[in-house]
């Protein structure tokens, strides 16, 4: 399978969020931001590997700043790494005040993708080739990202492998 650049599935999206996105005092709800976090997160992945994509997890969602109804919400995705049928894909929120220009980030979030074959059982991903130094460090910190994942996933398994264990001596609850 040959490898794909990282600017091959870059995405730039927009969402111009109303009062029904919003709670109360404007701000957009975390709820919202985190839909369209997924969409533009998917809309990477799946121009990566040209099959449908399901999101497996998010590793990280930090909100920083609030967007207000009314700004133009910028969701930037970018697919970090690959494995052999998932890929990680980083995902910028900027919020945009449109009347004045001002520009801020918003929200970033981490989300895992697993590649899907017309069966809906998970495929192989093309390779990707990283382009810049940002690239670079990028892969190498999801890298990190996906064996902290790994390392989670192995104590959760070893802590349920101790709940099952029986000892003569004191009754299973």
């Amino acid at each position: 399978m040959q490898a794909k650049k990282v600017s091959e599935s870059e995405v730039v999206m927009t969402h111009r969020p109303l009062p029904q996105d919003a709670n109360p005092a404007g701000y957009v709800h975390g709820g919202v931001i985190l839909k369209h976090i997924d969409l533009a997160g998917a809309v990477a992945a799946m121009r990566h590997c040209r099959t449908p994509v399901v999101t497996a997890s998010i590793d990280r969602m930090d909100f920083r700043a609030p967007v207000n109804v009314g700004e133009l919400m910028l969701l930037k995705a970018s697919v970090n790494l690959t494995g052999g049928t998932s890929l990680e894909v980083g995902v910028r929120v900027e919020a945009e005040n449109l009347l004045t220009g001002e520009v801020r980030h918003a929200a970033s979030a981490y989300l895992t993708f697993v590649a899907m074959g017309p069966d809906r059982k998970p495929v192989a991903v093309p390779p990707l080739l990283c382009e810049t130094p940002t690239h670079e460090r990028r892969c190498v910190e999801a890298r990190r990202r996906r064996e902290l994942r790994r390392e989670e996933r192995r104590a959760e398994r070893d802590a349920q492998a101790a709940q099952h264990c029986t000892c003569d001596d004191e009754p299973v609850v």
